[in-house]
């Protein structure tokens, strides 16, 4: 039996060359049952024409196919699939399930998808003015130097490292990294004990809140603060109470009583960019030890302070162990990496250490060593300095234009950071706003999610400007501007 040509197309969109979409496409037929063993596949020629393509990019990808034992090849009879061909019988068209009759809202509920978090477009990169924040600039990031320790991550000196099972251990490497480098730049003093690696700060702060937290505890949180957060404490089922930041972050005497834990982003608050001063810090670490409450900090942006050098992190002033300090490379690197770590009590670490080995065991260990590597050559550390020297040439650019264009800052940041946080009038929704803007070509972050429930102004928004070419910012700001203007009072 013979495979028609018909049975293939190039979806548009798709990744890869058109080889490799080509040897994709006949490698999860074969995979999923649809050709089988014995069977003719179309001609190099037939299949070229169908596909629009050349003779020799078909020729290739059956190469590489019959290589692969996918296909043989029978001299001037032509391909078939091979009778070897890996298959996966369980999962042929006639067993496919063809409805969904079970009432998954009894029985699941929605306890995690309820919560609503920040939504980024995919295509963002297509946008002209993507005011949009946590992406990676691909025009700033050392491909080059990666790529090479991601290589030599993959010889053969560290084959253990990346084919074995770590169990709940870490990357050494790339331990005694952070505690040489990036924890003494906080102040903070750890030993291995101390240290667990994360799959990101996210993963991190899921961790603390299911270790501190039993269902009938009580946490609090800034206000506004990460959505992320919210979220996963909303799905602990437990107590969450919002304390209000000003422009010197959370104030320790707003820390509700009976709380036992305090997450705060006190270097770099989130989403307000404001810092709390050494005195708050010492005032909070003296409430945590009268009341007995644990204080997780979220240390994220640290590294991008340009303007003056970031205070010492709160951890650093914790004499007796009552601060969790969460960090994160996918802010400092590119957040697909998502790769953090936790410092903390040993008897902290060694219950997130099994919490998180009976969730995901560890992180990749050739993402671990090619982190390692490349923190330990030196190539962070000239990443960072690249990093805030064009973001500070950004912000300059961004802030003569938000003044230019009479738009009104909420927060900016004492030390630096990737974004600023607005306020528009306040007969403005800045979720309709938003929408307003997509279409001109403009991505901006509505303020409300970040907000408790019920206590959300509509009029805030955050522009960042990590992901978004300087020369681009002005008219940018422009049209973020105009759509205020044009959105009058009632």
């Amino acid at each position: 039996m013979s495979i028609p040509a018909e049975s293939f197309f190039l979806a548009p969109g798709s990744n890869g060359t058109l080889q490799q979409q080509i040897q994709q496409m006949v490698a999860d037929g074969i995979l999923r049952g649809r050709f089988r063993p014995g069977e003719k596949m179309p001609s190099s020629r037939g299949l070229a024409r169908h596909l629009g393509v050349s003779r020799i990019t078909v020729t290739l990808a059956y190469t590489e196919l019959v290589s692969g034992d996918y296909l043989t090849s029978r001299g001037r009879s032509g391909y078939f699939v091979s009778d070897t061909a890996p298959i996966h019988p369980a999962f042929t068209p006639s067993e496919r399930p063809h409805g969904d009759s079970v009432d998954w809202e009894r029985i699941i509920g929605r306890r995690f998808s309820r919560h609503e978090l920040i939504a980024k477009p995919q295509d963002w990169q297509s946008y002209p003015y993507p005011f949009i924040y946590g992406q990676a600039d691909a025009t700033l990031f050392d491909h080059q130097n990666w790529r090479q320790c991601a290589l030599r991550a993959l010889g053969k000196r560290d084959f253990e490292v990346l084919t074995a099972d770590f169990y709940e251990r870490d990357d050494p490497m790339l331990i005694e990294y952070i505690i040489r480098s990036i924890l003494p730049r906080r102040g903070i003093s750890a030993r291995p004990e101390e240290i667990l690696l994360t799959m990101g700060a996210q993963n991190a702060l899921w961790l603390a809140a299911q270790i501190l937290l039993k269902p009938d505890g009580m946490a609090a949180v800034e206000n506004p603060c990460y959505p992320g957060l919210r979220a996963i404490l909303g799905q602990l089922g437990i107590q969450v109470r919002p304390v209000d930041v000003d422009s010197h972050g959370a104030s320790p005497d707003a820390v509700p009583e009976g709380t036992e834990v305090f997450f705060t982003t006190p270097s770099h608050q989130c989403p307000t960019n404001a810092t709390m001063p050494v005195d708050r810090r010492t005032a909070l670490l003296e409430r945590a030890e009268r009341e007995d409450f644990v204080i997780v900090e979220d240390d994220y942006e640290f590294e991008m302070s340009f303007l003056k050098p970031a205070a010492p992190a709160l951890k650093s002033l914790d004499r007796e162990g009552r601060v969790i300090y969460v960090g994160s490379f996918s802010k400092s690197l590119f957040p697909g990496l998502r790769l953090g770590y936790v410092v903390a009590s040993e008897a902290f670490i060694r219950e997130a250490r099994a919490l998180r080995a009976a969730m995901l065991r560890h992180a990749p260990g050739h993402i671990q060593r090619t982190v390692a590597y490349f923190l330990s050559l030196g190539h962070y550390d000239a990443l960072i300095n690249r990093l805030n020297q064009a973001y500070k040439r950004r912000r300059t650019t961004m802030d003569e234009a938000i003044r230019l264009n009479g738009l009104e800052i909420a927060g900016q940041g004492a030390f630096g950071g990737s974004s600023f946080w607005m306020r528009a009038p306040d007969h403005i929704d800045t979720d309709l706003l938003a929408a307003r803007l997509r279409p001109k070509g403009v991505l901006i972050e509505p303020g409300r999610i970040f907000f408790a429930p019920g206590t959300a102004p509509r009029n805030y928004y955050r522009i960042a400007y990590s992901s978004i070419a300087q020369t681009r910012i002005p008219d940018g700001i422009g049209l973020i501007a105009e759509a205020q203007r044009q959105s009058g009072p009632n």
